[in-house]
């Protein structure tokens, strides 16, 4: 002891010097002007956007969709068909005719979404064995029936053509069949896939619910990652990534071993990828004289996203600095990334677009799918018997925890806060300052509420129930994503099948009896919501206007979608868990 006292001050000075070191490091890892590597795209996405630039000079903006054109596939090889593109007569501003286009599209290209085809899941039948027992409404059981069938209007099939001649198509191969989300989206969807997978357990489609994972393996196999979805011009980014809760909810209905086994590997090199430099950032707390690693969206991608290029030049039309530009233009596909494209969640300024800023923004709900990741691998790991990886995921997870607690939770309003980074300091490595929480209220405030770390907590539950209860996002015909009418789809009035189910199931898990009735009245209106418009339009649609029952949302920069992958898979969870009464009124209230 006497050894120490008399070096005391020398200890106090290298721990001291090894604190610099530490920070100084962190510091010079980063360039707050460097939008760093980018993932190059190929020829034929190059070639189908100048086809896409074209199309709007020549048919105009009236429904327009740019994603069009970049979905096609060739007829004959770039080089040809590329060659004849440049040979059609154009006039003096540089515009093709409605006539000669329209021939050039219909000599060179296959129509979009004709490299896939139609799939009958096996496992499908008309009335499973024990569906959905607790509906007890004939009407409603009819409709859902209804909407349990839609599996297979959605069912596809990867040709082998895109195998076998991968350059005349920007659908990327995937090796079983595909549960597609409807309409313009024609190809497999990261995030979409959690709630299909919901929705397929609760149809006893296990099998399909497999092959959906082991696409989304496929990808990561090739690419490191899953991407935002199977094409060419997606290889830049991800979406929340959920496989690891998919994998868990499967195991759970199926206890198959070896499913799980060989789903771990692609998990923890998706783990990998989600804490990469470009993705973490090191928040110090001083308070608790620690540092917290946490994590944000950040494509990498300097350019207009393919099937938006249009609209994405539109936006970027005032943006005279090339960097600038380019800045932005990485700001909106790392939105994209997080599956909110878009919502004045990401903008510094609400009536302009062009102050989106999404990877300086820490985000509580990529944080919270983290976390959840970390616990799925440790149950996962258990299960398989891998107790050191089980071991190192548990104190992953338990930090992680910590650093939401620390950055993101805010008492006061009893939510869970988006942190808005420092852009005047290098990002990887900041101090937490209060006054950074973002303090406008969004549904994915209360998304912590979803994983059991919080809604196991009844003290907590209680109080983050009150204030969703006195947020205002609760509507007549469900939550609102935000508070904000901006235009934006991910904004009021619109609600979102993800958003409702993730709070929704959170609650009803707490075992609070209150908890579980606000629950199921949330639930009851959104399963309202989505049977009126099914019964006006004939179909499901994407998203709802949570404002009106039975009416379908709006905004954005594509006219509403329906078929529609996770509002099916979000209805069918929610009648399983909690039924429908014989005398409960189906029709809108």
């Amino acid at each position: 002891m006497a050894y120490y006292h008399e070096n005391k001050p020398f200890f106090l000075f290298f721990s001291l010097f090894l604190s610099i070191m530490a920070i100084a490091n962190a510091f010079s890892s980063c360039n707050t002007h460097e939008i760093g590597s980018v993932v190059p795209t190929t020829p034929l996405v190059k070639f189908l956007v100048r086809v896409q630039e074209s199309a709007l000079q020549t048919f105009g903006p009236k429904n327009f969709d740019p994603k069009l054109y970049v979905d096609f596939s060739l007829k004959f090889n770039l080089s040809k068909t590329e060659s004849a593109f440049d040979e059609l007569p154009r006039s003096v501003d540089g515009s093709i005719s409605v006539k000669d286009l329209e021939g050039f599209i219909g000599t060179y290209f296959e129509g979009a979404g004709d490299d896939l085809g139609d799939a009958n899941p096996p496992d499908f039948v008309p009335e499973p064995e024990g569906f959905l027992p607790a509906v007890e409404n004939p009407t409603v059981r009819s409709w859902a029936l209804e909407v349990h069938s839609l599996w297979k209007n959605l069912s596809r099939k990867v040709s082998g053509e895109v195998s076998e001649h991968p350059d005349l198509h920007t659908l990327l191969p995937l090796p079983g069949s595909v549960i597609i989300p409807g309409s313009r989206f024609r190809e497999v969807y990261y995030w979409d896939s959690y709630w299909v997978i919901r929705g397929l357990l609760a149809s006893k489609m296990c099998d399909t619910a497999k092959g959906i994972v082991n696409n989304l393996i496929s990808l990561i196999d090739k690419y490191g990652y899953v991407l935002n979805g199977a094409r060419a011009y997606y290889t830049n980014r991800s979406q929340p990534p959920l496989l690891s809760s998919m994998v868990s909810e499967i195991y759970k209905r199926t206890l198959d071993m070896e499913f799980a086994r060989s789903s771990l590997p692609a998990l923890l090199k998706e783990y990998q990828f989600w804490n990469s430099d470009i993705h973490k950032v090191i928040i110090h707390d001083a308070q608790a004289s620690s540092d917290h690693t946490l994590n944000r969206y950040y494509a990498r991608w300097n350019k207009p996203r393919p099937e938006s290029t249009t609209l994405d030049k539109h936006s970027a039309s005032n943006i005279s600095n090339d960097l600038e530009r380019q800045k932005f233009y990485q700001e909106v596909a790392s939105t994209a990334e997080s599956g909110w494209d878009f919502s004045t969640r990401w903008m510094r300024n609400h009536s302009d677009f062009t102050t989106i800023s999404t990877t300086l923004i820490l985000p509580v709900d990529l944080n919270v799918f983290l976390l959840k990741m970390e616990l799925d691998i440790t149950y996962l790991a258990k299960i398989v018997g891998d107790s050191k990886q089980a071991e190192s995921f548990l104190k992953a997870s338990k930090e992680r925890k910590r650093a939401i607690d620390s950055v993101f939770w805010n008492p006061k309003m009893g939510q869970w806060l988006d942190y808005w980074l420092n852009d005047t300091t290098c990002q990887q490595y900041q101090t937490v300052e209060v006054s950074n929480q973002n303090q406008n209220v969004f549904a994915s405030n209360f998304v912590p509420l979803w994983i059991e770390s919080y809604y196991s907590d009844v003290f907590l539950v209680e109080k983050v129930m009150k204030s969703l209860g006195s947020s205002g996002l609760v509507c007549r015909a469900g939550i609102a994503t935000s508070l904000t009418r901006s235009g934006e789809q991910w904004d009021f009035p619109n609600g979102w099948a993800p958003l409702q189910h993730m709070i929704v199931e959170g609650l009803a898990r707490s075992g609070i009896e209150e908890a579980r009735s606000m629950a199921q009245e949330i639930a009851i209106s959104w399963i309202r919501t989505n049977y009126g418009a099914y019964k006006k339009t004939g179909v499901m649609h994407e998203k709802y206007d949570v404002e009106k029952c039975g009416e379908y949302g709006g905004g954005g920069e594509y006219t509403p979608q329906t078929g529609f992958g996770w509002s099916n898979g979000v209805v069918l969870a929610f009648l399983e868990e909690f039924g429908w009464p014989q005398a409960l009124p189906i029709d809108c209230q």
